[in-house]
């Protein structure tokens, strides 16, 4: 009834002061072909419930005027990510597999866990090299 509602939005306030906090690498360097790992950690206000938490990896590339792309299950990126994260060990982080040169860029996580949606989101820096740089 009501009381829900209520008892909702004064939880959407509470979250403006403690909201989600994320915790990544800055920067990771891997060797072309490798698979590396891209950790996010997050710290919410709101207990987690697996249901509602919904995490979103974005690829923004280091230059062109490509989009951001979301990677999702589909798209370029689909046959090489992989989830290597624990909702419940409040881990978001991926895994891609053989990176190439056109991974080169910034990877942005970001988690929410409603009414936890407030927070900046955790970027990371991939820079992809050369074997036995």
């Amino acid at each position: 009834g009501m009381k829900h509602i209520s008892d909702r939005s004064c939880a959407l306030v509470n979250s403006y002061f403690y909201g989600m906090r994320i915790y990544t690498s800055e920067e990771v360097e891997a060797v072309n072909g490798t698979d590396v790992r891209l950790r996010c950690t997050f710290e919410s206000s709101s207990p987690i419930k697996p249901d509602d938490v919904v995490i979103t990896w974005t690829f923004r590339p280091l230059k062109g005027e490509e989009p951001v792309s979301h990677l999702a299950p589909c798209g370029a990126f689909k046959a090489r990510i992989s989830w290597a994260g624990d909702i419940m060990g409040s881990d978001a982080s991926i895994i891609i597999r053989e990176v190439k040169f056109t991974y080169n860029g910034t990877y942005i996580c970001q988690v929410k866990n409603p009414p936890d949606v407030h927070g900046p989101d955790g970027e990371i820096k991939l820079r992809v090299v050369e074997t036995g740089q």
